[in-house]
């Protein structure tokens, strides 16, 4: 049986890189990988890119009243797909989450998600919470702090200035946003400015 891996970090940890890896370690075996991600993610438009200047094609950008599976069954129902690579999955809905973990199960296809567990809030994505119900497999991809500690949390900056409130969702690189991987003394210490 296949399985549903959820691999999460703070920002700038390698999630794009590692997906772009494991993409190109199946096409030069000969096999075939499907790239998805939410098209709420518009960074990159329609490819996953990396810090590093690499940049993958999507094959499918998902809409949050998509149906994976039948997305699959519909359009890929006679290529064989060896796996799924699923990008900012985070953004996805929890029913997108089931259909994920059905098509490791029952379709037999492994699926690999790559996202944030948590937002510049410290608040969950509804992608990412029920990915951690789910997945057979969780691994933390890890990134340092400016102080040199692990960094867990995610700031998020406008204008290069620290803030704590706002919408759960904000683009990096859009409209003045970025952000910043922090370990937790250092976001209390910018949070409590």
């Amino acid at each position: 049986m296949a399985k549903l891996y959820f691999r999460y970090g703070a920002m700038n940890c390698g999630k794009s890189t590692a997906l772009m890896q494991v993409a190109f370690n199946y096409k030069e075996r000969g096999m075939n990988v499907l790239i998805i991600k939410p098209n709420i993610d518009t960074k990159g438009n329609s490819s996953v890119i990396s810090r590093l200047g690499i940049k993958e094609e999507v094959d499918i950008l998902v809409d949050e009243t998509m149906d994976i599976r039948e997305e699959l069954k519909i359009n890929y129902n006679d290529k064989k797909i060896n796996c799924l690579l699923v990008d900012e999955v985070q953004f996805m809905n929890e029913g997108q989450i089931d259909q994920l973990f059905e098509i490791a199960v029952k379709d037999n296809i492994p699926v690999i998600c790559y996202g944030l567990r948590t937002d510049f809030l410290m608040n969950g994505f509804p992608g990412s919470k029920r990915l951690l119900l789910l997945a057979h497999s969780i691994e933390e991809l890890k990134t340092i702090c400016r102080c040199g500690k692990k960094a867990v949390l995610n700031a998020r900056k406008i204008n290069d200035k620290f803030v704590f409130e706002g919408e759960q969702i904000a683009i990096d690189l859009e409209n003045n946003v970025e952000y910043e991987s922090l370990c937790a003394s250092c976001y209390y210490k910018y949070k409590e400015r």
